[in-house]
């Protein structure tokens, strides 16, 4: 008898940053009505807190914790947080992630920095975070968002960010092949999706540009959510390594 979606995610503990909005959150969602227990991370706790009180009254289980990838100290709490409340850590969503977009001869370097430090830094933070104890139980499932500008770069005003993307794919890679029996890898590469990420640019040109782009090809949130739902619905034997998914009016 086939095991169904319900019985293959109830009971998940899963960690979900950028949870307030966008793809994390809607992630959140459909991983708590599935059963998950969702631990839900995020520079903006009031609404953090909104939504794990929407998911308990719809009868799941949530938690908040404020959380700035950028800083291994909050991830290393947020893990905490998850065992103290739940006992174990199944699934990372590694989702919270920036786009500044503007060429580079623009020189905004401080946004250079920050791209970094939250698209790959964050990621990694994440993983050391999780890793330890995901070994310790002998299972768990690390979800890195990328993008399509990780297969292709977004020139000429995503450059930077394709950098990050690119990495994080090669992060992905890398410990898919490292971390050994039991823990899976996946890495899941969206075109437009509607969210807060497109309103990242404060170079007034490239910002006009890419809500343009948006505004003609952007599919709804719950589009990624589904996919990150598909990889972890899985039997334990089956790793879905990698999933692509654009608006079917998107090019690039």
């Amino acid at each position: 008898m086939t095991a169904s979606i319900q019985n293959l995610i109830a009971g998940k503990v899963a960690i979900i940053t950028g949870a307030s909005s966008g793809l994390g959150e809607s992630a959140a969602r459909h991983l708590a009505a599935r059963g998950a227990r969702v631990v839900l991370a995020a520079r903006r706790a009031d609404r953090l807190h909104q939504l794990v009180a929407e998911i308990r009254e719809a009868g799941g289980e949530a938690i908040a914790v404020a959380t700035d990838v950028s800083r291994r100290e909050d991830l290393e709490r947020l893990a905490a947080a998850a065992v103290e409340a739940f006992g174990r850590i199944d699934v990372l969503v590694n989702n919270a992630g920036v786009m500044p977009l503007s060429p580079i001869d623009k020189l905004r370097v401080d946004e250079w920095d920050r791209t970094i430090d939250v698209n790959i830094k964050g990621v990694l933070y994440g993983i050391a975070a999780v890793l330890p104890q995901m070994k310790a139980q002998g299972s768990g499932h690390i979800v890195n968002i990328a993008s399509v500008a990780g297969l292709k770069v977004f020139t000429p005003i995503g450059t930077v960010y394709s950098a990050t993307k690119f990495a994080v794919r090669a992060i992905s890679e890398g410990l898919r092949a490292e971390a050994g029996d039991g823990i899976r890898v996946t890495i899941v590469s969206p075109g437009a999706v509607e969210s807060e990420l497109q309103f990242g640019s404060s170079d007034p040109e490239s910002a006009a540009g890419v809500k343009a782009f948006y505004d003609a090809n952007q599919i709804p949130a719950d589009s990624v959510a589904r996919a990150i739902v598909y990889a972890l619905e899985q039997p334990a034997n089956v790793d879905i390594n990698e999933i692509v998914l654009r608006p079917v009016s998107q090019e690039f």
